[in-house]
């Protein structure tokens, strides 16, 4: 079976990669919107700020050392942020599916932390394990998610992990 909340876990991290800048761009979390769904989005300079608020304190669960540090990551985003589950069909062609933020149309940061904690946290319990993790690569370390099967990934794309392998090789081959 399909992991179910795929697309709110890979959003999280999409928008993480944007948002975690010192100064985020309007027009790129916006296009990351976009790119998952959202409809037509013009964020205001103070969206965006909440945007990035709710970004760091995601940051903490990808950043978690071991599956029980997720957890707790996760406990504390639900018991500030989330509301008791609710089913709602209001995008259309998506169906019913779980919500727990205060309202559809309620604010970006907290829609951000919960529907990101909502499919983070369905990862931790599918597969018993931290939901991802921040890449080891000295030069990078963006959040990325651990959706699919195998060993667990150190690096958020290969080019990451071929450039520390091969600074690595670099450092041990003498000139």
């Amino acid at each position: 079976m399909a992991f179910p909340h795929r697309d709110s876990v890979q959003r999280a991290v999409d928008l993480l990669e944007v948002l975690l800048v010192p100064d985020p761009d309007p027009a790129a979390v916006a296009r990351v919107l976009r790119l998952h769904g959202e409809p037509e989005v013009r964020l205001s300079s103070a969206e965006v700020a909440e945007l990035r608020s709710a970004a760091v304190e995601l940051r903490s669960v990808f950043a978690a050392p071991d599956v029980a540090s997720a957890a707790s990551a996760l406990n504390r985003l639900f018991a500030e942020y989330a509301r008791p589950p609710r089913l709602t069909d209001h995008e259309e062609g998506y169906g019913w599916h779980l919500h727990v933020d205060a309202a559809d149309d309620g604010p970006w940061g907290a829609w951000l932390v919960t529907s990101s904690a909502l499919g983070l946290a369905s990862l931790l319990a599918e597969r018993q394990d931290v939901p991802g993790g921040l890449c080891a690569s000295v030069s990078c370390g963006k959040p990325f998610a651990h959706t699919g099967g195998g060993s667990p990934r150190r690096f958020c794309s290969s080019r990451c992990a071929t450039r520390e392998r091969v600074a690595a090789h670099r450092a041990r081959t003498p000139s």
